[in-house]
């Protein structure tokens, strides 16, 4: 889907101006955010550029992950990146073996955070909860790349 698609879809449920008061625009753009948007010379697009193009604008110029995994956590969930195209047969022992040591140390990792929050002082602060937090995500996302790499059959 398109993002304009995306976000057309969602204003089902609540409407347009429920969502356009909510966010303190007009509902003028936010129905420019559900057309497809403008490209050179087409009149017939008159989209505005939409919070889920910027976004991903955000993330392609930084390049840091944490801008999608906020997002993916405020709805619950986390992210996770596909999984690399397999590479040839015999790289497969190897790749196995890597991605189980990486999560191994990722793990050790994790561990260290937590230990070293609690060896300043009794409890864990909030600077220290974010990065067990990282650490988290980061651990998360190895294993389900290395779950969903066993589903689809890559170490056969």
């Amino acid at each position: 889907m398109k993002s304009y698609e995306v976000i057309k879809a969602s204003m089902e449920e609540p409407g347009v101006k429920a969502v356009a008061a909510t966010l303190k625009v007009s509902p003028a753009l936010v129905y420019k955010w559900c057309e497809p948007p403008a490209v050179d010379g087409d009149m017939d697009n008159s989209g505005a550029k939409n919070p889920l193009d910027r976004v991903k604008e955000m993330y392609t110029v930084t390049k840091d992950i944490r801008l999608v995994r906020w997002l993916c956590n405020q709805a619950g969930g986390f992210f996770v990146a596909n999984p690399a195209a397999p590479e040839g047969k015999k790289d497969f022992d190897r790749n196995i073996f890597n991605e189980t040591r990486g999560m191994v140390r990722e793990y050790s990792q994790l561990l260290d955070e937590i230990t070293a929050a609690l060896d300043n002082d009794p409890g864990i602060d909030s600077n220290e909860a974010v990065a067990i937090r990282q650490r988290w995500e980061n651990l998360k996302s190895m294993v389900e790349r290395f779950v969903i790499r066993c589903e689809r059959g890559h170490y056969r």
